[in-house]
């Protein structure tokens, strides 16, 4: 019996294409109508544009997220009778090239030196290097794991924190979130690439953001609901020499009225740091599409818990 695929996106006819050319086996990409919602069984969605609809997939069994967050399909009210699966593996080269790019910009002055070059002055700079100093990542997945392996390349010291405290491969130590604030009064960079959870939620508060280092750098690349900003805003006009890259925020698009944008020492960028390609979204469905088809265990399973 055929498998029969909703298409939830904001790049249908794209998908719908590059999933026709896989040639997957017995599968039925349905049209854009009302009536695909209660007929397929299989979706491939945004969890933005599933979560409103998805109380209506009277056939649903399976449900491939195009993002890596799925936050708003594990919210408690919603159903959880379907196996929810979310994109991993793609984004860490993107979100380290992302990181490593501004963080080498700072250490190396490319601003100063540009400005400079305008004025057409020749005037070297303090020399300041990654190496030796200590990183920390508030999540310890995949994503992570990349950034780690890049930082273990500048010679940096990477300290990891997770829920438990698991050790995990890449990380010369690693901490649970419990302790947490004894570690980022020692990071000289702090990267978050946390789930949106509830055991997440505003962990970057003014208490723990007093802790940091007076030239500390911190990077929000996860979700935006872990991070105080307004208590990031006022911590980085009493502290100039502190930097913050920020690309992604509780509400986005970020209000013009925040005063963050005004702070000198912040990055600001539109959630782009780490961009998905459908190419490598649809490759990654249709391994388990063949998974799914002979019956074996499927590849990033979400638990509904621990909402990632």
């Amino acid at each position: 019996m055929a498998n029969k695929l909703l298409l939830l996106t904001r790049k249908n006819e794209i998908y719908r294409e590059l999933i026709t050319q896989s040639n997957l086996p017995n599968l039925v990409i349905l049209n854009n109508e009302s009536d695909s919602i209660i007929e397929a069984d299989i979706w491939f969605a945004e969890p933005a544009l599933a979560a409103p609809l998805i109380s209506q997939a009277k056939n649903l069994r399976w449900l491939q997220s195009t993002f890596a967050g799925v936050d708003k399909l594990v919210m408690p009210t919603l159903r959880r009778d379907y196996l929810l699966t979310n994109i991993k593996g793609i984004f860490g080269p993107l979100m380290s090239e992302y990181l490593f790019g501004y963080l080498l910009a700072h250490q190396r002055e490319h601003l100063k030196y540009k400005q400079q070059q305008q004025q057409k002055n020749w005037l070297p700079g303090g020399y300041r290097t990654l190496q030796g100093q200590n990183i920390l990542l508030l999540g310890t997945g995949s994503i992570a794991q990349h950034i780690a392996a890049t930082a273990k390349h500048f010679g940096m010291t990477v300290t990891g924190i997770n829920r438990l405290g698991t050790a995990t491969y890449g990380f010369d130590r690693v901490d649970s979130i419990d302790n947490l604030a004894q570690h980022l009064s020692q990071a000289d960079v702090v990267a978050s690439i946390l789930p949106n959870t509830p055991d997440t939620d505003n962990i970057l508060n003014q208490q723990n953001l007093s802790l940091l280092k007076p030239e500390a750098i911190i990077c929000n690349l996860g979700r935006g609901n872990v991070l105080d900003l307004d208590a990031l805003t006022g911590q980085l006009n009493q502290t100039p020499n502190q930097q913050a890259i920020l690309d992604v925020f509780s509400q986005e698009p970020l209000p013009k009225t925040h005063p963050i944008w005004s702070c000198a020492n912040a990055i600001i960028t539109p959630h782009i740091a780490a961009p998905s390609f459908p190419e490598q979204i649809v490759a990654l469905f249709s391994s388990n599409y063949q998974l799914w088809q002979n019956q074996q265990p499927l590849n990033f399973i979400v638990d509904f818990d621990k909402g990632y």
